[in-house]
């Protein structure tokens, strides 16, 4: 019996929590709405993204989400997520807008990395401040969470780029009591995050109690890769292979979702949320960890993020 009664407890706490979590997330929603001309919510068909497309539902139903969404297309996602991705748009009838990296490549803006490491993920950065400036977006809701990586733990609610895309982190506005000020220059927008607060556990477990789908890439299936420098990549055309790739078949899933040259892959039997959830708890690494992109220097993000990178 009191198992039962502490297992009643947790479970209880752990809807409050999430309640509270929800609550928070859909303020910075309307918020946004409220306060921002034109705002676009960033959407890859990950995980974060999808439960963001979610609040953004509750937020404003029975009316319509008040923005369009907007995907930065390396060309080099996972196809599941792009399936996923025009699915649920669809089903939610939203405005998708979609920019591709490739164009910023032929358009000589940008340079096509080489090598071993090669990468099209930095290259996003020029895409998407083109869009924004295309578009006139003022803020852009993103669904950086602070517990993923050291520099997102820096970032405001709303955080202030400059009329170049640039961040300063030593230059944020103080938010006390969830007072959120979206007043900008000529020139500046603001990138909004209302799943600051969570933590991946969140997430899994908010998508559990919520009944979410997410793409198949999420859970256990058999997958060709390639085995490099210990991590495993998901083998496509996009990966330059050198010598010392070793081309295997494993059971796989992917702790988050990004360009396929530089997302590893976690060995893994865990093909449902509870077993996600649980594997996730146990695990000993973080979630970045498989970017990786990320590992490039210890301040890879940052340097990115400063130049404009989501």
């Amino acid at each position: 019996m009191r198992i039962t009664r502490w297992v009643k407890h947790i479970k209880m706490k752990t809807k409050k929590h999430l309640y509270e979590l929800e609550n928070e997330s859909i303020y910075i929603l309307r918020e946004v709405a409220a306060q921002f001309k034109k705002p676009v919510l960033l959407f890859s068909g990950g995980k974060d993204s999808i439960v963001m497309a979610h609040l953004a539902r509750k937020a404003f139903y029975p009316s319509r989400i008040p923005f369009s969404f907007l995907h930065i297309d390396t060309g080099h996602n996972f196809p599941e997520t792009i399936t996923f991705r025009d699915e649920l748009v669809n089903a939610l009838g939203v405005d998708l807008i979609v920019r591709y990296v490739q164009d910023s490549i032929d358009q000589n803006k940008v340079q096509e990395e080489s090598g071993k490491y090669a990468s099209r993920n930095a290259l996003q950065t020029v895409t998407l401040l083109d869009a924004i400036d295309e578009f006139g977006f003022d803020a852009c809701l993103g669904g950086a969470r602070r517990d993923e990586e050291k520099s997102r733990a820096k970032e405001r609610i709303f955080s202030v780029r400059d009329d170049f895309g640039q961040w300063d982190y030593k230059n944020q506005r103080p938010e006390p009591f969830q007072l959120l000020n979206g007043r900008i220059q000529f020139g500046e927008n603001v990138r909004a995050f209302p799943i600051s607060n969570w933590t991946e556990e969140d997430i899994w477990t908010y998508i559990l109690e919520e009944g979410l789908e997410l793409p198949s890439v999420y859970f256990a299936h058999e997958r060709k890769l390639v085995k490099r420098d210990g991590a495993y990549l998901a083998h496509s055309e996009f990966l330059n292979l050198v010598d010392t790739d070793e081309i295997e078949n494993r059971t796989v899933r992917f702790r988050t979702v990004g360009d396929m040259t530089c997302t590893a892959a976690f060995i893994s039997e865990a093909d449902t949320v509870e077993k996600v959830l649980k594997e996730n708890v146990a695990s000993k690494h973080s979630e970045r960890g498989a970017r990786i992109d990320d590992k490039r220097s210890e301040s890879a993000l940052e340097e990115r993020k400063k130049g404009g990178y989501f």
